[in-house]
């Protein structure tokens, strides 16, 4: 019915910058809040960013500053700027949201998830 399709990710080095790309696609009559967790093997799963329909965003405390959560509602996508990155933020990164699909009921929508990884 509805999709997260992830870009974005990789081998990036410490102190440097990289940006994560989330399209919906797929039959969406709306979409409300947009958002990115991370894991890893060892922790559980953890919300880094999300942002409401209107612009208002929520940070984790560990990355405010260095990241930044935007969205383009008319084109479906959000995304994710990290900068100033450190080998803690090495995690699966994945995009969620709360979309009206076909069925005209609010469910959850969760992207595959793109390993980042920040070399010491």
């Amino acid at each position: 019915q509805v999709e997260l399709v992830q870009s974005g990710g990789g081998l990036v080095q410490a102190g440097g910058s990289s940006r994560l790309s989330c399209l919906a696609s797929g039959v969406i009559n709306d979409i409300g809040v947009m958002a990115w967790y991370r894991q890893t093997p060892w922790s559980t799963r953890a919300l880094v960013a999300s942002i409401s329909p209107t612009g208002n965003t929520d940070y984790q405390e560990s990355v405010k500053g260095r990241f930044t959560i935007s969205r383009n509602s008319a084109e479906k996508m959000i995304y994710l700027e990290m900068n100033n990155l450190q080998r803690a933020a090495t995690s699966v990164y994945t995009c969620y949201s709360r979309i009206q699909g076909p069925l005209f009921r609010y469910e959850d929508y969760w992207g595959l998830g793109t390993q980042v990884t920040v070399a010491s």
